[in-house]
């Protein structure tokens, strides 16, 4: 095994392509988040764009209504990039979904508001929503895979800890355009013409980010595959034949990540703003101090999976998500300070599952079928779990008035995810599965 990891470790001294893969797969899943977290940040003024105005809270349940049900698309996305990402490749597949993600955010940019059209101008947003979602189905998944069969063993964790790390940088750049534009632009403004900025800037980004992914190689751990003549024609079938435990495994890790990530990182400026009362920008503000500590953290937690495993760092994210998910809800209701400490505390605490879970999916299933298995998995949670959040969170406090529904959300699912870690083996300091 030490051989192994040694000779593993020369190769990636040697090898440049890592360094680019890096960064091209840091840029272009920056730029796909950035598109996806504008719909979010900027909710409040979605819901007055595309909605009747005549009920802000009936419009603002629609507007997270239309991110919830886009997330039909995610499961048979994971369907359909998982099979020719393991067919044809993961560098191709990450290419393409990059160009749909930013053509569909660029044609939100420019859909006529209720005003102009009614009924029309919902129904052609879910309808980018949906092809935004088919397209972020084969994002995290793919670049996910691509890190790790490009990593060594002793820096697996480390450097697909990029991916959740991207994501979040993504998010913040959404939440800085989000709240420059709104303390820079009058509400007529920001309500006409200025929303629709980051939307049309997602074009000349995506073109951007999929020339640099055209120029990557694929990874040696496919290329072995395809020179083998060993690609598996039916990954789909064969992942959820012969990975039962392992997709039921994933499920139960994803759904933490899932919840966690759009209540504390997409879902939380609306809730300080709506349910609170925060001033909109003063809520994606400090929802940026969240994203900061997420992004800080991310890498320290990889590390430490490199070193002491993944189940470990897993577990004790769960029952800090337990512990003080409640505690860090009522510090937000108090607001200034208690609410900043808070943010950081949550961010904190979603990097130390977010950090290593990526790195954990990507071990537990073969090569074969790694990019159908992690896909199936991670998408098929994200719309159980993860696309819903919102709606669900908005409804709940609106039908029962206890603003700590997300609080109670945050511990529900850690608790699944700690139960299915039982289930699972350590990944750690092995080379990853081919078979």
């Amino acid at each position: 095994m030490e051989v192994e990891i040694e000779e593993d470790d020369e190769a990636y001294n040697k090898n440049n392509g890592v360094k680019r893969a890096v960064i091209a797969v840091a840029i272009g899943n920056t730029v796909e988040w950035f598109d996806y977290a504008s719909y979010t940040y900027l909710a409040t003024v979605i819901a007055a764009v595309f909605f009747d105005s005549g009920n802000s809270q009936a419009a603002l349940i629609g507007t997270f209504a239309v991110f919830a049900v886009s997330f039909i698309a995610r499961p048979i996305g994971g369907l359909v990039w998982g099979h020719f990402g393991d067919k044809i490749g993961r560098k191709k597949i990450l290419a393409l979904t990059i160009i749909i993600m930013s053509m569909s955010t660029f044609a939100i940019g420019l859909i006529p508001g209720y005003a102009s059209i009614g009924i029309g101008a919902p129904l052609l947003l879910l309808l980018c929503r949906l092809v935004q979602g088919f397209s972020a189905s084969g994002e995290y998944a793919g670049a996910s895979a691509f890190l790790a069969e490009h990593a060594p063993s002793k820096k697996r964790g480390l450097l697909v800890s990029v991916v959740p790390a991207s994501t979040a940088a993504g998010l913040a750049l959404g939440a800085i355009v989000a709240t420059t534009l709104e303390v820079s632009l009058t509400q007529e403004a920001l309500h006409s013409w200025g929303w629709r900025i980051p939307f049309l800037a997602a074009g000349p980004l995506g073109f951007i980010a999929m020339y640099m992914r055209r120029k990557l190689e694929d990874t040696s751990h496919f290329k072995e595959l395809e020179e083998a003549d060993e690609v598996d024609e039916s990954p789909v079938a064969t992942s959820l034949k012969d990975n039962r435990k392992g997709l039921l495994v994933a499920l139960g890790i994803v759904c933490l990540n899932a919840v966690g990530f759009y209540i504390i990182l997409t879902y939380l400026p609306t809730y300080l703003s709506e349910e609170l009362g925060f001033n909109s920008a003063v809520s994606t503000l400090t929802t940026i101090l969240s994203l900061v500590t997420y992004v800080f953290f991310l890498p320290i937690v990889g590390k430490i999976a490199d070193r002491v495993g993944r189940k470990p760092v897993l577990a004790t994210a769960c029952i800090l998500f337990i512990l003080l998910s409640y505690p860090a809800f009522v510090l937000l209701s108090y607001g200034g300070m208690f609410a900043i400490g808070a943010q950081i505390l949550l961010g904190a605490i979603l990097a130390a599952n977010d950090g290593v879970m990526a790195t954990f999916l990507t071990e537990i299933f073969p090569t074969k079928s790694r990019y159908s298995g992690f896909g199936i998995s991670y998408n098929l949670g994200n719309a159980l779990f993860g696309g819903t959040a919102p709606l669900i969170a908005t409804s709940l406090i609106a039908a029962s008035g206890n603003q700590y529904v997300p609080a109670f959300m945050l511990m529900t699912a850690a608790a699944v995810a700690f139960t299915s870690l039982f289930w699972s083996k350590e990944t750690a300091h092995k080379p990853l599965r081919q078979h």
